[in-house]
């Protein structure tokens, strides 16, 4: 074969590797993770803290990318269960609430269900469910912009309890200690 009719060859073969890999990327919505899971503890706060506190958190982005379904389960919180979200922030800092998950608190956004003390809260997130942080560059309905940070690996899902009002357990999500 001669070396012009080998890089013929190639150039094609590499082309079509191209296309396939465009394609792949176009039918899973982007290329992105779509599913996300992590254990909450108090070691992923921010600072760190001690607490018999611990739990999981599971979320699958809908193949067409308008909803994250999730389920949010916690025990042995050392205070009184307050709420919960998933807020903007790489790993070790923190960050806005972008999404509230739960709250026993007074005000939360319409629709938000009530934090049990222990136990598994469910839901879907919806682009009207998406409040911020402005202050960070998401604006509240840019849906699209939580499900960039998703896959990015800078969104955590954090319970707040009234010892810890800051949180008392926490996971980051999108990264390489998720467990899927």
């Amino acid at each position: 074969m001669s070396a012009l009719l080998r890089m013929k060859v190639l150039v094609v073969v590499v082309a079509l590797l191209g296309v396939g890999g465009v394609t792949a990327a176009v039918a899973s919505g982007g290329g992105g993770q779509s599913r996300f899971s992590t254990n909450l503890i108090g070691y992923e706060e921010v600072p760190a803290i001690s607490t018999t506190g611990g739990g999981t958190f599971r979320a699958v982005i809908s193949r067409s990318a308008d909803e994250i379904r999730y389920r949010l389960t916690y025990d042995n919180l050392q205070g009184t269960t307050q709420q919960a979200h998933i807020h903007f922030g790489q790993e070790s800092v923190n960050g806005g609430i972008s999404v509230f998950l739960c709250s026993n608190l007074p005000n939360p956004p319409a629709g938000t269900q009530a934090c049990p003390q222990s136990g598994t809260v469910t839901g879907t997130i919806r682009p009207v469910d998406v409040i911020g942080p402005a202050g960070q560059g998401i604006a509240a309905g840019e849906f699209a912009e939580l499900v960039k940070a998703l896959r990015a690996g800078v969104a955590y899902a954090n319970v707040h309890s009234s010892v810890w009002p800051g949180g008392e357990i926490r996971g980051q999500l999108g990264d390489r200690d998720d467990d899927d």
